[in-house]
């Protein structure tokens, strides 16, 4: 028997889930094909559970230095099972949540392994044995996984990637992290936090090499600060896997090779998208297994369509989430509903955000890549320890930086790096999406005392006019 729908979506993360959620809502007969747990790894094994586990040190890190707000607390320990447990609980929670939500939506849910046999036509693998379907429309989801080294592939005991490091074995006493993206730098943070020894080895000349310049090496002094060796223009050339540990050779900046023992590696040097094996080749075109796509989500198959981290990034939760949405709206259009009007993402308005310790957020343009771009700028930075509110939680350490176009007022990017600032950003996102300009920025009131007064100090100080430094 042959189920039919409007519309399939094969994967249920941030990108699929929500894909479905509009479609359904659009009044779409749809689909759901999901091999593993309802909500992707971001729900289950990536964006959300990590910031339990971050929280966890967070707080962690605040009852050591309680002395600081004039506590005293004694014989702090940290419970590595019950932060786990805890973190488990947390995404247990969001996919029962999702579960939830296909039902509210009346989404036909299918587990099990999905595999394309057409553009509009897919064959489900599970524990009922082979389903067939078909959707006058597919939209593909299937996400990414996390990038192996090719000499020291991960092994769960030793060798880690992400998903072990959200559940270890054991705490490691002596930790090596590979990669110095979002992901490395928060496992690193965490670690750092709850008492590893860490050391970071970033084969670029900066850490978080994507953000600002400035951010960067701001980072840098304050993770060195907190104990952990940075090592940038450097790269492991080999991993030697024992029983108690790892024997890594690093090649560092100035070429001389050392072979350093640690507890434990994580590896985290980007992604592979899960393209392989489910009959999309020859219906999609495809860039090193990354799946080529309109700005809508089309691919080059009629009624075939791709959003999140299985096509070009950058490889975020919220592009993933946004990009289904414009896809399912697409689709009802197409399919004849005259009251939807798709946007194409704009990609050089997207919010990123690091959750270590000190936190990182951006959108836009970094100051660099502005001036390559050929545009004259105007650069604002205010620092945290101008701001009240800053000073009373005793977080004053950090910096807001906005970029503009000098010749009209456009915002071209901001960049920050301090407490809280994952919850600063949208502001700016929200300001570049409006188009508004420096003007618009400096009369909006801001509610004092905020930290998101500096949001509209480092916009004064572009232009010579910040009041408090």
């Amino acid at each position: 028997m042959v189920s039919s729908y409007d519309v399939i979506v094969l994967g249920s993360g941030p990108g699929g889930y929500v894909a479905a959620i509009r479609c359904a809502q659009l009044g779409l007969k749809t689909a759901i094909v999901e091999r593993e747990n309802l909500g992707g790894i971001c729900l289950n094994w990536g964006c959300i559970p990590t910031k339990a586990l971050l929280r966890s040190a967070e707080i962690f890190h605040y009852m050591q230095n309680a002395k600081d707000y004039g506590l005293k607390a004694q014989a702090i320990e940290a419970d590595l099972e019950a932060v786990v447990k805890r973190s488990r609980g947390v995404a247990k929670q969001l996919n029962q949540g999702v579960t939830h939500l296909m039902k509210k939506n009346k989404i036909t849910v299918h587990m099990g392994e999905g595999t394309l046999t057409g553009a509009k036509s897919l064959t489900v693998k599970g524990e009922k044995g082979e389903e067939k379907l078909t959707a006058k429309h597919i939209i593909v989801a299937t996400g990414a996984r996390a990038r192996d080294l090719p000499f020291a592939p991960a092994d769960g005991e030793r060798v880690w990637t992400y998903r072990t490091a959200m559940t270890p074995p054991e705490m490691p006493k002596k930790l090596l992290v590979i990669g110095s993206g979002a992901i490395g730098i928060e496992f690193a943070s965490f670690y750092n936090d709850m008492g590893s020894d860490v050391t970071v080895v970033e084969m670029l000349d900066r850490v978080v090499p994507v953000e600002d310049a400035e951010v960067s090496a701001f980072l840098e002094k304050s993770l060195t600060k907190q104990g952990m060796t940075i090592m940038t223009g450097a790269g492991v050339e080999d991993i030697k896997v024992g029983k108690t540990g790892v024997k890594a050779k690093i090649k560092a900046k100035d070429g001389k090779v050392t072979e350093t023992e640690f507890t434990h590696a994580i590896v985290a040097i980007g992604i592979v998208p899960n393209t392989e094996n489910i009959g999309i080749d020859k219906l999609a075109d495809m860039d090193r297994g990354f799946i080529q796509i309109d700005p809508y989500g089309r691919t080059k198959s009629k009624g075939l369509w791709a959003i999140g981290d299985c096509t070009p990034g950058p490889w975020l939760a919220h592009k993933a989430s946004h990009e289904g949405v414009t896809a399912a709206e697409a689709i009802a259009q197409e399919l004849g509903n005259k009251d939807v009007h798709p946007h194409a993402l704009d990609r050089n308005n997207i919010p990123g955000c690091t959750y270590c310790h000190p936190q990182i957020a951006s959108v836009g343009m970094t100051e660099a890549k502005a001036k390559e771009a050929g545009y004259s700028v105007k650069v604002g930075n205010f620092p945290f320890i101008g701001n009240g509110k800053a000073i009373a939680l005793g977080e004053a350490e950090g910096f807001i930086k906005t970029v503009f176009d000098a010749k009209t007022g456009e915002l071209l990017g901001a960049h920050m790096i301090g407490a809280e600032v994952t919850e600063l950003i949208q502001g700016y996102t929200v300001g570049k999406q409006l188009e508004t300009t420096e003007a618009e920025l400096m009369q909006t009131v801001f509610p004092h005392p905020t930290l998101s007064e500096m949001m509209h100090e480092s916009v004064l100080a572009a232009y010579g006019k910040a009041l408090h430094i």
